[in-house]
């Protein structure tokens, strides 16, 4: 699966100590698969450094390792009351450590207008119930935290020759997705990047090599099955 980090520079080696402390899953190194989420991250951090434009850079994130015994993975599908409380509870943490000992957490973000009632949450002025129920209505978000030195080799910089099929594959796919089935470009991706067939032209060791139309056709067959 691609993934993407938004910054003000592009990162070629993985520093978990420079990373920031009391984010959403704790201290780590954030990715998301959402490509305009990491550019809006990035242009963010580049004007509170005084730059004219961030950077955005692009890994191959192993998505089966979350089926990897070896790993310590907690994933939330969607807002929801645990969702919540793990936010707070790194957010508000006040040691020099993270709080859990997962070696990567994947779920939503909490953006700055979720942040906002967070804390209105807290003071009392809005009920959980409540809060959780305007999240319903929030637009499709997504990240991956790597929190622990271990956790990094699911991650690598994809090669330049496989990104370059990768991406024009991904490109033609998500269109027909957006055309055929009246969505988002945000959805289709999630779409895509959730299939199995997305799995198998991305692997490492044996890809998928047909044209892009078969692949389309795979995953509409895929789709057709798990509906059925």
């Amino acid at each position: 699966m691609k993934v993407y980090h938004g910054s003000y520079i592009k990162i070629e080696e993985i520093d978990l100590s420079k990373a920031e402390k009391n984010k959403d899953f704790g201290q780590g190194f954030y990715v998301t698969k959402i490509k305009k989420h990491a550019w809006e991250w990035a242009e963010r951090i580049a004007t509170r450094k005084g730059l004219l434009k961030g950077v955005v850079t692009e890994f191959e994130f192993g998505k089966y390792f979350f089926n990897d015994k070896d790993f310590n993975v907690l994933r939330f599908d969607d807002y929801s009351g645990d969702w919540l409380d793990f936010v707070i509870m790194n957010r508000t943490n006040r040691t020099k450590n993270n709080l859990h000992d997962y070696d990567f957490v994947e779920g939503p973000i909490a953006n700055d207008r979720i942040t906002s009632r967070m804390y209105d949450y807290l003071d009392g002025t809005v009920s959980k119930t409540d809060f959780l129920n305007e999240l319903k209505y929030h637009e499709p978000t997504h990240q991956i935290c790597l929190c622990t030195v271990h956790s990094l080799q699911t991650i690598s910089a994809p090669s330049r020759e496989k990104t370059s099929r990768l991406e024009k594959i991904t490109e033609e796919i998500i269109f027909e997705l957006t055309k055929e089935k009246q969505i988002s470009e945000i959805e289709a991706t999630d779409i895509f990047y959730n299939s199995d067939t997305f799995a198998r032209l991305s692997s490492l060791h044996n890809p998928i090599q047909k044209p892009w139309q078969e692949i389309y056709k795979m995953l509409k067959k895929e789709l057709y099955q798990r509906t059925n």
